[in-house]
């Protein structure tokens, strides 16, 4: 049998997925489309480019669900958070990353290894032979994603990402703007003052408000409907369901004093994020949107202390599409048609750097096993890799199938008491027993391939 693991599209769980069957001694050949083949969000060839955000979110291993997937990715060996680790921005208590040296670490490691060829073409059919593994994520090609849905027999389903605005810090009025993590998180100096801030009151939110309502927004292709991601929101959406929900969202003004005017509370804020390590750009949280790009800069120009800011890019929409893989893979994550291939990642419904690499991780491991005459054991749905898979495998209600971030409401329930007074106990319970049982199932899913 041959040894070779083929994987089609080299983004996160792409990466993560070479990583480890390369490790485990077999041959791989990452297939990808860039540069030859350009997408709207993409700007490099490189492997792992991050195309939006560049926070992998909470850190926190022992309250956090996708800090626990953090963990369990680094016992895993994972070369995604190796990457990130090394190049880490302080950022409170999330994990952020300077994106492009982060990209740089990734593409040089997989292309050092022997047994990784990296082919710059686009696959545009389902093979029937070898051994694959696709993931393409929510950019998949037009021509690939026909071909899924020759071979499912079902539409492709869609949702609308939106990508922030990222500012330039020489053009950021610190005389208004203060720099805090929200309730003073961070173990070091730098963690706690890893966003800047921009105050707004009562009057100011409401103007901003108006603005955004009327604002030119991007019209859509004909036959697309706007099936958003309830996670990545575009602000004027948030903005039409209710005046205040952007106060209650990403511009809610708790755990933050002004460092100006400390005995003034502010209405709201707007909160900027470190995007690259020289600290030239800031990342505007939360703020994704499908305005226009006049409209953009005329509308966030209204916030205090970016009256006069220079984007170093502004915000965009793009259809992404996904499967609805409860129906269409099996356990393994093979497709149920064609079982010499695999899926992982953004295309089989995670949504979330972390949770797409995880998903390239597990499938990964799956096939080293297959290919290794071997099965591994099931993955515990007590575990964060195992809630995530069990979910887009079959636990997910297929009718309403919709894009997923990890979160402890996949995990089976711990039975403690009290209920919101005892979340920490609760969430600590969880990731405790994940801790246990993601120890004990790759003590036990060990395989050979030489």
């Amino acid at each position: 049998m041959s040894k070779t693991l083929h994987i089609v599209g080299g983004g996160m769980a792409g990466s993560e997925a070479a990583w480890q069957a390369a490790n485990a001694g077999l041959d791989v050949v990452i297939h990808e489309m860039r540069p030859k083949v350009e997408t709207f969000a993409h700007h490099t060839g490189k492997l792992a480019e991050m195309v939006c955000s560049n926070s992998f979110r909470s850190d926190d291993s022992e309250q956090n669900a996708v800090g626990l997937l953090h963990w369990e990715m680094r016992q895993a060996d994972s070369l995604i958070m190796a990457a990130a680790d090394k190049h880490r921005l302080p950022a409170g208590g999330a994990l952020a990353v300077d994106r492009e040296p982060f990209s740089q670490h990734v593409t040089d490691t997989l292309r050092a290894l022997p047994n990784v060829t990296v082919v710059d073409e686009e696959i545009t059919d389902l093979p029937g032979e070898g051994h694959w593994l696709f993931t393409t994520g929510p950019l998949t090609s037009p021509a690939l994603g026909e071909a899924i849905a020759r071979e499912t027999g079902a539409d492709r389903l869609a949702f609308f990402d939106a990508m922030a605005p990222i500012v330039y810090a020489e053009s950021i009025d610190m005389d208004v703007v203060w720099a805090q993590s929200r309730y003073d998180k961070g173990e070091t100096e730098d963690e706690r003052k890893a966003y800047l801030n921009c105050p707004m009151t009562k009057d100011q939110y409401e103007a901003f408000i108006d603005a955004l309502l009327a604002a030119d927004k991007t019209e859509f292709h004909e036959g697309e409907t706007a099936g958003y991601f309830d996670g990545c929101l575009p602000i004027e959406v948030m903005a039409e369901r209710g005046r205040e929900t952007l106060r209650h969202g990403p511009m809610k003004p708790v755990g933050l004093t002004n460092a100006h005017k400390p005995e003034e509370k502010a209405y709201a804020v707007v909160q900027l994020r470190r995007d690259n390590a020289l600290g030239t750009l800031f990342n505007m949280v939360g703020f994704q949107t499908k305005m226009k790009y006049g409209a953009q800069t005329e509308v966030f120009k209204m916030i205090p202390g970016l009256e006069n800011a220079s984007f170093a890019r502004l915000g965009g929409i793009h259809r992404n599409t996904f499967m609805n893989s409860p129906t269409l893979l099996d356990d393994q994550m093979r497709l149920r048609t064609r079982p010499n291939v695999r899926f992982a990642g953004q295309v089989t419904g995670v949504e979330g750097y972390v949770e797409s690499a995880a998903m390239g991780l597990l499938a990964a491991r799956f096939a080293i096993a297959e290919l290794s005459g071997d099965s591994l054991p099931p993955v515990p749905n007590t575990t964060a890799m195992g809630a995530l898979v069990t979910h887009i495998t079959g636990g997910a209600e297929a009718k309403t199938f919709q894009p997923m971030n990890v979160n402890f409401g996949l995990f089976p329930p711990v039975d403690l008491k009290g209920g919101r007074k005892n979340r920490p106990a609760r969430y600590k319970a969880y990731t405790d027993r994940a801790k246990d049982d993601w120890r004990n199932w790759l003590a036990g899913s060990a395989v050979e391939t030489a």
